[in-house]
């Protein structure tokens, strides 16, 4: 097996995304990797109309303050699981999730996606999220995927 030192970590930005942060950089510090935390503004949200209608925004304007603060929120999560790690860099995108994410972990070579899942459990099958599913079908690595909903 070769090593897994380019590991991108894909975060949606819910509050379970500290669990993946914290698994990733435990990882990271054993295997001496470095991680990509990655994370995809898909630019047709729920909110994304109402909020040009109340203010005007224009959609680089939105854009731009969605990845902001997508931006923000991953390095409080970082934060939050540690002071002494170094070895990551944040890259936050606008566009589709999933060939976000397949296309971000080819061109940087990643060794490993290490992302979460939203997944239910239904009768006895594990299902998991659409992103999660299809990542795992079309990556060109590893993928290791997570319920942070669940105690190990």
């Amino acid at each position: 097996m070769k090593d897994l030192k380019k590991m991108v970590v894909s975060i949606d930005l819910d509050k379970s995304s500290q669990e993946i942060v914290d698994l990733a950089i435990v990882m990271a510090k054993k295997m001496g990797s470095e991680i990509r935390f990655f994370h995809s503004v898909d630019f047709i949200e729920s909110d994304s109309m109402s909020d040009m209608a109340s203010q005007k925004f224009s959609y680089g304007d939105y854009n731009t303050k969605k990845c902001t603060h997508a931006d923000k929120i991953i390095k409080e999560f970082i934060k939050a699981s540690t002071s002494d790690f170094q070895k990551y860099s944040i890259h936050v995108v606008v566009g589709d999730v999933v060939q976000g994410i397949v296309n971000f972990a080819c061109s940087k070579n990643a060794d490993i996606i290490i992302m979460g899942t939203h997944g239910k459990q239904t009768q006895g099958k594990i299902l998991l999220g659409s992103v999660a599913e299809q990542v795992l079908r079309v990556a060109n690595c590893p993928v290791l995927v997570m319920n942070p909903y669940r105690e190990i």
